[in-house]
């Protein structure tokens, strides 16, 4: 029994973890639109083929757009300190909130006092091997995200456990959400004294990491573009995902005189940097470049299999569903509701479909195409490749997706046809279900709140409620309350059954509507 509520609140915890990163990675895909878009248009290369551009109030709007587009780059760590507590907190949000803040202020002043006592700090040679770095205007050690990632969990604990604590009466004032962030001063400050000591050993694992997928070659890429599909059903693929972008298993680059980790992190120094011809290759090559043949090509052309695969008398219902699916792949780049029509009836065409990611992204970095930012989506195709001019090879995007495109589609109409797999509209009595949402369609949401509620055992069965970008991710007491056909026949996409008490019911882009209306309903259910 023990061995099970453990098991449970690790899933719980990496699941809500991953979500947490959301926030400020939502930041970071906005602000690199605004600095590729504003970069790009204010580069001397654009003003001179687009002359039109070169007027002082359009000049001064792209600077402006490159320096506000920066915040989410130069501010990371912080943000990821704040948004962990943030986001798993359960009440008085804006308490842990603030008090991952602190925490990490406390925790890099702590860190500047060892340095000072131990002399680090005005020896270049020591400095250089503590890897000392102005952090909030102190200098302190740059644990980058993953320093911030620690501080945010800790913070998050002592929140849980201090938010109601109570104080004797002499000292009341300081107790309940009060005592949050002074427990959260104190214990990061002791955690500052330690990480000088302990840091220089993850460092040396995180470029462990990095030097085994830089070693690799094309296939660092290829296992981690895998790796991310694979990860993608449990919601842990975030983990993965920051660890590439922002840590030094990313890959480590000097750019305008600064020494940047991470991939993302290094796609945007290069693209603030005035003085950067290009991209590299090395950092783009876990980029957005890598989910295009996939994202552009691939999964359209899986559409389109399932498509000519249903019955001919549903193809017309079935259409609405798999063009709703195409669309936010493309335009959002969010893949869940096309991926999770084959996921369970076909774990290993998924898998397949993995692969295929995977070798999407080696081609790429094969080819030399240099495409930066998140999604893969046509938006990123767009800013951080045709605007960028020719160096980053765009032009060999779409020829690769439409590869992609054939071979998608000629894999999954043979699997589909072949193993007689029930693809959407491929059996009468399921069609009804698949597509019960599109019937909804005129709702506010599409999903009927009240209905999926139900299924899900009532508002007394959760334990825990919250989304991610796609998904509702939930706690119950009894999973057997759980009514899948229910849930499907009501707009879930999929539902993925974590262990004995944690599941994921797979929603798509509306996902947060459908938890609000849930919120409001469970109060007056219970």
């Amino acid at each position: 029994m023990s061995k099970s509520a453990n098991k449970t609140t690790l899933w719980e915890f990496f699941q809500s973890l991953g979500k947490t990163f959301m926030l400020p990675v939502a930041l970071l895909a906005f602000s690199g639109i605004l600095l590729g878009i504003g970069s790009s248009l204010s580069s001397a290369a654009v003003k001179e083929s687009m002359p039109f551009l070169d007027n002082t109030v359009l000049q001064l709007l792209f600077m402006w757009m490159t320096k506000v587009g920066l915040v989410a780059f130069i501010y990371l760590p912080i943000m990821f300190a704040v948004a962990i507590p943030l986001g798993l907190a359960r009440e008085e949000k804006g308490v842990a909130a603030f008090a991952g803040f602190v925490g990490y202020a406390a925790l890099n002043l702590s860190i500047n006092f060892y340095l000072t006592v131990a002399g680090v700090l005005g020896n270049a040679i020591e400095e250089k091997a503590y890897g000392v770095k102005s952090v909030l205007g102190i200098e302190s050690i740059d644990t980058g995200i993953l320093g911030a990632v620690i501080v945010g969990i800790i913070v998050a604990k002592l929140h849980a456990r201090f938010y109601t604590y109570k104080m004797p009466d002499a000292l009341a004032f300081f107790g309940g959400a009060r005592f949050v962030p002074i427990i959260s001063t104190l214990t990061l400050g002791v955690v500052g004294l330690l990480v000088p000591l302990v840091w220089p050993y993850f460092a040396m694992g995180i470029n462990g990491i990095g030097s085994l997928i830089s070693h690799s070659g094309p296939f660092g890429p290829f296992l981690f573009g895998t790796g991310e599909r694979l990860l993608l059903p449990f919601g842990l693929h975030h983990i993965l995902v920051a660890l590439v972008r922002f840590t030094e298993a990313g890959g480590t680059m000097d750019v305008c005189g600064n020494t940047v980790s991470g991939a993302l992190n290094i796609f945007y120094a290069e693209l603030s940097c005035s003085t950067t011809n290009g991209f590299s290759n090395s950092a783009t090559s876990f980029l957005s470049q890598g989910k295009m043949p996939a994202f552009l090509g691939g999964l359209p052309g899986a559409a389109l299999a399932m498509y000519h695969c249903a019955r001919v008398e549903n193809r017309s219902k079935v259409k609405a569903l798999l063009l709703s699916g195409v669309v936010a792949c493309v335009i959002g780049g969010i893949t869940e509701p096309l991926e999770f029509l084959f996921l369970f009836v076909a774990p290993a065409l998924y898998f397949v479909h993995a692969i295929l990611t995977g070798v999407g992204f080696m081609a790429m970095h094969l080819l030399g195409v240099t495409i930066g930012n998140t999604d893969g989506n046509i938006i990123d195709f767009l800013i951080f490749g045709v605007l960028q001019g020719t160096a980053t090879k765009w032009y060999l995007v779409p020829l690769v997706a439409a590869v992609w495109f054939v071979m998608y589609y000629s894999v999954f109409r043979f699997v589909i046809t072949r193993f007689n797999l029930k693809t959407p509209g491929r059996e009468v009595a399921d069609v009804k279900d698949e597509l019960a949402f599109a019937e909804t369609g005129e709702k506010t949401t599409g999903y009927k709140g009240n209905i999926i509620l139900e299924a899900l055992g009532g508002a007394a069965n959760i334990t825990s409620l919250d989304n991610c970008i796609t998904r509702l991710r939930l706690s119950v007491n009894d999973m057997s309350l759980v009514n899948d056909a229910v849930l499907k026949a009501n707009g879930a996409l999929g539902v993925v059954k974590l262990d004995d008490h944690n599941l994921q019911v797979v929603i798509g882009p509306q996902v947060h509507m459908v938890k609000n209306e849930m919120q409001g309903l469970m109060p007056a259910t219970a």
